[in-house]
């Protein structure tokens, strides 16, 4: 069996979760399903290109891509988008002009520098990259690693504290959680722990235990419909919230 097949799925995956993210944010037009949308896509094209690299071989072009999607960028542009909703929006703005222009420096280091690939045969393989972005990569993923699982944490133990909404501290435990296993994945990967199968098993994990974190919270989508067969209009939602990770007060409380 080629074990490709494990991160098409994953790919498969995060392509529909970021659709129905899509839909929503044309909906409500909310930052933080924006940022979600691009990360999930970003988890997409990172899987993708091991399913490509498994199936048909190393190519450069793949390792590039899945280095800047995947090592780079997923993690932090989906912990940008907690930032937003638990951060002041001025706050926010700044860690994401900073964070885009890192990433905009790293595709340009990325698609403009010589990179060896040696004798790997998988993306996880041991590959030189040049320092600057391997610095950079390490800060991008320590930042999105907090502020995707530590904002989950967060909002589930406020909600815990007062007692309410339990459905939400099931889902940030959800997202905690399935943001961790992919993280867990690549850190055993770079010890040579952890390659191939079980890497792309923990990837996949990750993505499907967050996507019924997020299904989990019926506010973060507002109502749930098919993705994309009602036009890009804005809708009104009665239920207004801010999202799945925002703490909230109750539903008795007066406004």
């Amino acid at each position: 069996m080629n074990i490709g097949i494990i991160p098409l799925i994953s790919a498969i995956v995060s392509f529909v979760f970021a659709l129905t993210v899509m839909d929503q944010y044309f909906a409500r037009r909310k930052p933080f399903q924006l940022l979600w949308t691009i990360g999930l896509f970003m988890y997409g094209i990172s899987a993708f290109s091991e399913f490509y690299t498994e199936t048909y071989g190393l190519y450069l072009v793949m390792f590039r891509l899945w280095f800047l999607f995947g090592a780079i960028c997923v993690a932090a542009f989906l912990g940008q988008g907690t930032v937003y909703l638990l951060l002041k929006r001025r706050n926010a703005h700044i860690l994401m002009i900073i964070m885009a222009v890192i990433s905009i420096y790293s595709a340009v280091r990325l698609f403009t520098t010589g990179i060896d690939l040696g004798a790997a045969t998988r993306l996880t393989d041991k590959i030189n990259v040049p320092t600057d972005i391997g610095i950079l990569t390490g800060l991008m993923n320590v930042y999105g690693t907090v502020t995707l699982v530590g904002g989950a944490l967060y909002s589930a133990w406020i909600f815990w504290r007062k007692r309410i909404l339990p459905h939400r501290v099931q889902s940030n435990v959800l997202i905690a959680v399935g943001a961790l296993l992919p993280a867990i994945g690549g850190s055993l990967a770079k010890l040579g722990a952890a390659r191939g199968a079980p890497f792309y098993i923990l990837e996949l994990a990750g993505v499907i235990v967050i996507f019924f974190g997020f299904l989990r919270t019926k506010e973060v989508f507002g109502f749930f419909r098919f993705p994309l067969i009602h036009g890009f209009a804005r809708v009104k939602v009665p239920n207004r919230v801010q999202g799945e990770t925002a703490p909230q007060k109750p539903d008795n409380t007066p406004k």
